[in-house]
């Protein structure tokens, strides 16, 4: 039987809302202040720490293949089925902005509004939605 943290994993499931709202009222009323990029670039990266998150507990909980990277995450969930090959696709767009918004921050350009601002809304919601999907199909 597999030891699977459903708790931490919920806890972090039930921050997404605000980060997709957050996302969603950026985009909508994006006008390029400082405010305004710097609550984008939060937003960006609690949604990838969100995901990376999750994805380590799943894999740690279902004794999946160790990941190397944060890529490697994405990688090994699309594996198992827990995303699919469009959403693989935009959350590894996701985890590789760690480095740009963790590390290389003070280049951010806060003034844009970057792409995956308004395509992640959706994408993390269908996340959500697949993460659930695959806990009751694999546990019940």
């Amino acid at each position: 039987m597999y030891y699977v943290n459903r708790e931490q994993i919920e806890k972090r499931l039930l921050s997404l809302p605000q980060t997709i709202e957050a996302l969603r009222l950026t985009a909508a009323e994006w006008e390029g202040s400082l405010l305004q990029g710097m609550a984008q670039e939060r937003a960006l990266h609690l949604a990838l720490e969100a995901v990376t998150d999750i994805g380590s507990y799943l894999i740690d909980g279902f004794i999946m293949r160790d990941a190397g990277s944060y890529e490697d995450i994405v990688g090994i969930i699309h594996e198992e089925t827990v995303i699919d090959d469009g959403l693989h696709d935009v959350l590894i767009r996701l985890v590789r902005l760690r480095r740009p918004l963790v590390q290389d921050y003070y280049e951010w350009d806060r003034n844009a509004l970057h792409p995956m601002t308004m395509e992640l809304p959706a994408a993390l919601e269908r996340f959500a939605d697949g993460v659930n999907r695959y806990l009751l199909r694999e546990l019940g």
